[in-house]
């Protein structure tokens, strides 16, 4: 089978095609755009993979994705703007590349006839919960505009579904981690930080909660339903990791070899959802459940930064 996967020189993506290329004889194409968080060092390592090959282009580009897409039999679409703080400052590249890019991509898939089209979101479309948690056909309530366009591209996809038949499946994850995260996101941002002696930026009271998945589980997930799912459906991911940004932080200090003098207490972000909370039976009713102790893979997480300062020091310099 030939995979055809938007926005993989970026973290989950390329997590996802290295899962892909471990497990599968399938052969995958990347599609970037390689802004500022699409780096093609990400995957360099995989050019000499013969069932690997690299196509730099952008998702809102009709010619350009019809170019690249043909030919093949599934799209997995991970391409998306998805940092918070980045929305706030400058909203309209994220509605312009979540909900424009994600319109193109499903109107060639439809016009190619793939076989299947995977759309990847986030828990972030449901919004802040204070008790239980969320399943896949609650209401949508996003409170940014990067979750606000996340929710929009996820109706858009459904949409090519329902008017078009194409066979359109959704993953809703939460917080992933692991190697080859951008570093303005909070743990390998924190992580890199504490490597070099300065100081890392806590919001509010710090209590904020985040469901953290190591990110080869929740690439696990993602393949599980790209494979399994049942068409027109949509699947949360998510490890039941619901941890205090504060504990997080206490976490990689102690990893770091750091105290708490080295965290700098912050005004609480605008809009600030409290709690994300997701149920995951359905994907595990697929056979799917995560594999990692998140301790362990928070290690595993530290060391990889630890060993890779060629990957990410120049990201923080530029």
């Amino acid at each position: 089978m030939r995979l055809f996967v938007t926005g993989a020189a970026g973290f989950i993506g390329s997590n996802y095609v290295r899962y892909v290329l471990d497990h599968s004889d399938d052969e995958v194409t990347v599609f970037d755009a390689l802004t500022y968080a699409g780096n093609k060092a990400t995957v360099a390592d995989l050019d000499d993979n013969p069932r690997f090959s690299f196509v730099h282009g952008d998702i809102t580009d009709r010619e350009q994705v019809a170019a690249a897409m043909t030919g093949h039999h599934q799209v997995v679409h991970f391409a998306a703007e998805s940092h918070v703080d980045r929305s706030i400052d400058g909203p309209d590249v994220f509605v312009h590349t979540n909900c424009d890019g994600t319109n193109v991509v499903c109107d060639i898939a439809r016009q190619l006839e793939v076989d299947r089209l995977l759309h990847i979101s986030t828990d972030e479309v449901y919004g802040s919960i204070d008790e239980g948690s969320f399943t896949e056909t609650d209401p949508l309530e996003p409170r940014s505009p990067y979750s606000a366009s996340k929710a929009g591209s996820d109706l858009i996809a459904m949409s090519y579904h329902t008017t078009y038949d194409v066979p359109v499946v959704i993953t809703r994850s939460s917080n992933n981690f692991g190697p080859w995260q951008y570093p303005e996101k909070l743990i390998p941002l924190f992580t890199t930080n504490l490597f070099d002696g300065g100081t890392v930026p806590l919001y509010g009271d710090g209590m904020n909660v985040r469901d953290w998945c190591y990110v080869v589980d929740n690439c696990a997930g993602v393949d599980t339903v790209l494979r399994r799912g049942t068409v027109g459906e949509i699947y949360n991911i998510g490890a039941g990791n619901e941890i205090p940004n504060k504990e997080i932080t206490a976490r990689l200090l102690e990893l770091t070899g750091r105290d708490e003098s080295a965290i700098t207490w912050v005004e609480d972000r605008l809009g600030h959802d409290r709690r994300y909370s997701i149920d995951t039976a359905k994907v595990e009713a697929l056979g799917w459940s995560p594999q990692h102790e998140f301790a362990d893979a928070l290690a595993l997480t530290v060391e990889w930064y630890r060993d890779n300062r060629w990957w990410w020091e120049p990201l923080k310099s530029a």
